[in-house]
């Protein structure tokens, strides 16, 4: 088959469900509503590659502004890989977010293919898992009580870009649950839980201190009756790591958050568990 054989485009809305599909797959358990907030994010940004007719590669590069774009699923069919197909794909999705620097989170067999394009360390996330019994909650607000504007200047301090529709979308997804802590008028902490593929995962988890992490983390999951969780926690931040090891999580999973170039300070101690690895 020739290597030059594949179209690319740009995904449909509703085909961007072919994206979670494959990344579920690859053992990533995305959320049931992923696609749905994903979509309206970058319409242009999920890229599929096809061979008479059927996907045999994707991508999405989703440009947030003029200066920055999260790549992820980066996928080809296991039928098809070692063809030259995964570099026609991502040479597309770097082209669509042109001059701007790109952030993604590596898997470890990827790495150092993502340096050779340009792409620096910045820190490691790593994914716990677990089954977590259900306790009673500490006194926290519902995330939809609070103003979206206060929730999207928040994220802002903890990710490279302003993405105000993306995180109210998040919030407010069906099956996703939002818990707060507001002490006079700002976040002390913030996070969603949102059924996947197996089990729940919480993403964001943004807090002040491991004391109000842990707070919100305890709501969460007592809002889905406990079960089976996951967190992405970027390793630099100890207290994350301690929080997840102290209702017995366990490391599965590891990724490279990775960068082409500056980004902005973000508040990294903040950070207790990533939003989604697909985004950012």
């Amino acid at each position: 088959m020739s290597r030059h054989a594949m179209k690319i485009r740009s995904m449909r809305p509703e085909e961007i469900g072919l994206a979670v599909d494959w990344a579920a797959g690859e053992g990533w358990n995305p959320g049931f509503q992923d696609a749905a907030c994903f979509a309206p994010v970058d319409p242009q940004g999920f890229l599929v590659g096809e061979i008479e007719g059927l996907p045999a590669a994707i991508i999405s590069t989703v440009n947030y502004d003029a200066n920055f774009a999260f790549l992820g699923f980066y996928i080809v069919r296991p039928d098809l890989r070692s063809m030259g197909l995964g570099w026609q794909i991502w040479q597309a999705g770097m082209e669509h977010a042109g001059s701007r620097v790109v952030g993604l989170d590596g898997v470890v067999a990827q790495q150092e293919s993502y340096k050779k394009s340009g792409f620096t360390l910045n820190y490691r996330n790593i994914r716990y898992g677990g089954f977590v019994a259900s306790t009673e909650a500490e006194d926290t607000v519902p995330l939809g009580e609070i103003p979206l504007e206060l929730l999207a200047a928040d994220d802002s301090r903890v990710f490279p870009a302003d993405r105000p529709q993306f995180i109210a979308s998040w919030a407010t997804a069906s099956g996703h649950i939002g818990r707060a802590i507001m002490r006079n008028g700002r976040f002390m902490g913030w996070g969603v839980i949102r059924p996947c593929r197996k089990g729940h995962k919480i993403g964001p988890l943004i807090a002040d201190n491991a004391e109000s992490a842990t707070t919100v983390f305890r709501a969460l999951t007592a809002a889905v009756g406990g079960g089976e969780v996951f967190i992405d926690v970027p390793q630099p931040n100890r207290g994350g790591v301690h929080m997840a090891e102290s209702f017995g999580l366990a490391p599965v999973f590891e990724t490279a958050r990775m960068y082409t170039g500056p980004v902005r300070e973000l508040q990294l101690d903040r950070i207790y568990g990533v939003t989604t690895f697909e985004l950012g």
